[in-house]
């Protein structure tokens, strides 16, 4: 025989319960959580900084960028010496003993700092342009070793240079055709140009924005405007994106560590880190199997402040009805 179903009164016998307003409560919760984010917006809220684009890069400070993009023509920058998964190189390769992925990896990006920001640019914008096209060719035509001298002697010039209704000059000297292929990709900066070439990738979304960050990273005018907003590693800073909740907040936890000795001062202090998270991660997700730790609850009985009136209950009521 098919055994009745209990009411709702039975059911719940000796089940502690209290009225309760739905309506209220969401109400209660909307008005107290509207009150505490207004508060800490007026207080700890992120500046509205208008996006970084290359073309205000070169129209703000167009010495420093003629000097980033000679040291990519030249092969010298950060970018060109970094290593996987942009090139060939091994300045920031970070290993630990015989652990090495980003070796492992590979260059999957196959970054040519040359080509990709300045002559792949300039040789689209040549189009039209005989004097730049003439520059390209000579450039193209010469030799290595005339090329390191024609870069090596403009980028010391780049030392003095000043600025012109927005143009850099340097005193007069042996730079070849280097001159007129950097006043040509400043004035392509200065459009906008270099910011979609550089994103372009053949697809309609351009959402890959890798290279506009590794040529921008390059120089110090990044750099700069990021020490000014507390946002490099040694400040321990970080900005919310506009309309990309939550932003980079997440990050705290691992900007933490990059305080911290020895990851401070460690030369792979990436992979040091990533290996740290990797690591909790492991410990949180394996702590009901972890003997000591998830021997810490009985042993610290927060749950029971939290629950005290579930607790307080129990010790009140007779066993058969808590059973």
């Amino acid at each position: 025989m098919r055994k009745p179903q209990a009411d709702q009164e039975t059911y719940y016998r000796g089940i502690p319960t209290v009225p309760y307003d739905l309506l209220k409560e969401l109400a209660l919760a909307f008005v107290a959580s509207g009150i505490v984010i207004f508060v800490l917006a007026l207080v700890m809220s992120s500046p509205e900084v208008p996006p970084l684009t290359i073309q205000t890069w070169a129209q703000q400070d167009p010495v420093d960028f003629v000097t980033t993009a000679t040291s990519e023509l030249a092969g010298t920058s950060f970018s060109a010496a970094y290593g996987p998964p942009y090139t060939d190189g091994s300045d920031s390769v970070q290993v630990l003993g015989p652990f090495a992925p980003q070796q492992w990896a590979g260059n999957a990006v196959h970054l040519d700092t040359a080509q990709d920001f300045v002559l792949g640019p300039l040789g689209t914008a040549a189009v039209g342009n005989p004097d730049l096209t003439s520059a390209l060719s000579t450039y193209g035509a010469a030799d290595d070793a005339t090329k390191q001298s024609w870069l090596a002697a403009y980028t010391s010039a780049l030392g003095t240079a000043t600025t012109q209704s927005g143009e850099v000059v340097v005193p007069a000297g042996s730079y070849g055709p280097v001159p007129v292929l950097m006043a040509n990709l400043i004035a392509v900066a200065h459009s906008g140009g270099l910011d979609e070439l550089l994103l372009a990738g053949g697809h309609f979304f351009q959402t890959n924005y890798t290279k506009p960050l590794l040529f921008m990273g390059d120089g110090g005018y990044l750099a700069g405007l990021a020490a000014d907003q507390h946002l490099l590693g040694s400040q321990w800073g970080m900005m919310n994106e506009t309309g990309s909740y939550p932003g980079q907040a997440w990050l705290w936890l691992y900007s933490m560590w990059y305080q911290l000795p020895p990851y401070n001062t460690a030369p792979n202090a990436d992979l040091l880190v990533v290996l740290t998270m990797l690591a909790l991660t492991l410990v949180l997700a394996f702590v009901p199997h972890i003997p000591v730790l998830r021997d810490i609850p009985r042993w610290i009985p927060i749950h029971r402040l939290v629950w005290r009136d579930y607790y307080r209950w129990r010790r009140t009521r007779p066993s058969s009805e808590t059973a």
